[in-house]
């Protein structure tokens, strides 16, 4: 069965190979709709989207995988950084203390036997005190500007983390044990 990833995301497509089962990529261009509150409904909210706009472009039977990732601290939800100051704020406030890491994933079955899951997996990220010199050093290297909570655990960041609590690939992008288990159902 043909498989789609609808994310063009370098981490992700990496964390799919994993699996050893082909795929196609098909990036999701859709403007993101956000109607939910919380961390968890939002990137599963997100991760429909992404799912549903390229399930609909298909006419042959396929499965079509959607995620969304986002970096919280309580309810508030960091996304990309805008600009260099915004990038220094959101690492000041993850500076020492903990914060979550929320994937939505939704796997869309086309074809005859059309079905869907949606799910949002969750990891806390302890991080140690980062001085202002490292946070500067860290945006100079422009990695925090495409990463929702200004960073990504598998760069040069990962001097910065004290531990986690749950699944390190969720933090990365994709919670691949789940998706894999997911994806055996629907095969």
């Amino acid at each position: 069965m043909k498989l789609i990833l609808a994310s063009a995301s370098p981490r992700r497509k990496e964390l799919l190979a994993k699996t050893g089962l082909p795929f196609d990529i098909i990036p999701a261009k859709g403007e993101e709709i956000i109607t939910k509150e919380s961390p968890a409904e939002v990137v599963m909210e997100l991760s429909q989207q992404k799912a549903k706009e390229i399930a609909e472009q298909q006419t042959e039977e396929c499965i079509v995988i959607g995620a969304d990732t986002i970096v919280a601290k309580g309810e508030t939800i960091m996304g990309k950084p805008k600009d260099a100051q915004d990038a220094y704020g959101m690492l000041e406030s993850i500076s020492d203390d903990c914060h979550q890491v929320y994937t939505g994933v939704t796997i869309i079955r086309v074809g005859a036997q059309a079905e869907s899951i949606t799910f949002a997996e969750k990891t806390d990220v302890y991080l140690y005190p980062i001085s202002e010199e490292d946070i500067k050093a860290y945006i100079a290297s422009g990695d925090p500007m495409d990463k929702a909570g200004a960073y990504g655990i598998q760069g040069d960041f990962a001097i910065h983390v004290k531990g986690i609590e749950g699944d390190y690939y969720n933090v990365v992008g994709l919670p691949i044990g789940r998706v894999y288990q997911e994806l055996k159902k629907l095969l």
